[in-house]
């Protein structure tokens, strides 16, 4: 399928019906990712860890990984094209990574929630536009990047699955410099879920 054959589909399948779902979805996963996490910082499950922005958490390091994965997902897709598996795959991914980011960056206004390296207090909600800590973008990022892969050739190469270390480090790393609550990270992990829904309402209006 050409790119613009693919715009094309991607336009048929954004009929009322299906953004009204995809809203629908968003305002569920927000309003239960929101509750679940809201009692987890209650109960202490958050806290901020010791500041540590060298070696392999620093912040560069962190940004070097953000930018190679949306290079990766569009040379992959250019170079491939949708016709090829694997050039799907890499279209699913950005997909995926487009989806993730909108919702997160909306999740991120609606929450204002205050960063570790801003206060001490995990239970600082909806401060406005100084606060942006939930959900983590770039961890949302990164798990929609490896989930394609996952759902698509981990069941015939089970060594698929250690692409979750990429989203794993990237969360333990915006954690380490104060970017971001475990429960922040948590939820931008918790993209997978939507990303595989938004994957199988792909498939079923026929948009690859």
């Amino acid at each position: 399928m050409s790119a613009a054959h693919r715009l094309a589909a991607v336009k048929m399948a954004m009929t009322p019906q299906t953004c009204r779902g995809a809203l629908r979805l968003f305002l569920a996963w927000t309003a239960a990712l929101g509750f679940w996490t809201s009692a987890a910082a209650a109960a202490g499950f958050d806290h901020r860890l010791s500041f540590d922005d060298s070696g392999i958490w620093a912040r560069h390091n962190q940004q070097a990984l953000q930018y190679t994965t949306i290079a990766v997902e569009l040379g992959g897709a250019l170079w491939l094209g949708s016709e090829d598996p694997l050039g799907r795959t890499f279209w699913q991914t950005i997909d995926a990574s487009i989806f993730s980011s909108v919702t997160a960056q909306g999740a991120k206004y609606i929450f204002g929630r205050a960063r570790p390296s801003q206060t001490d207090d995990p239970n600082q909600w909806f401060k406005g536009s100084c606060c942006h800590s939930f959900p983590s973008g770039e961890v949302a990022l990164q798990a929609s990047f490896v989930t394609p892969f996952i759902a698509n050739y981990a069941a015939a190469h089970p060594w698929v699955w250690a692409l979750e270390i990429i989203p794993l480090y990237d969360g333990v790393a915006r954690m380490k410099t104060q970017s971001h609550w475990q429960t922040d990270v948590i939820a931008g992990w918790g993209h997978r879920k939507r990303v595989r829904v938004l994957r199988d309402d792909t498939r079923a209006t026929g948009v690859r």
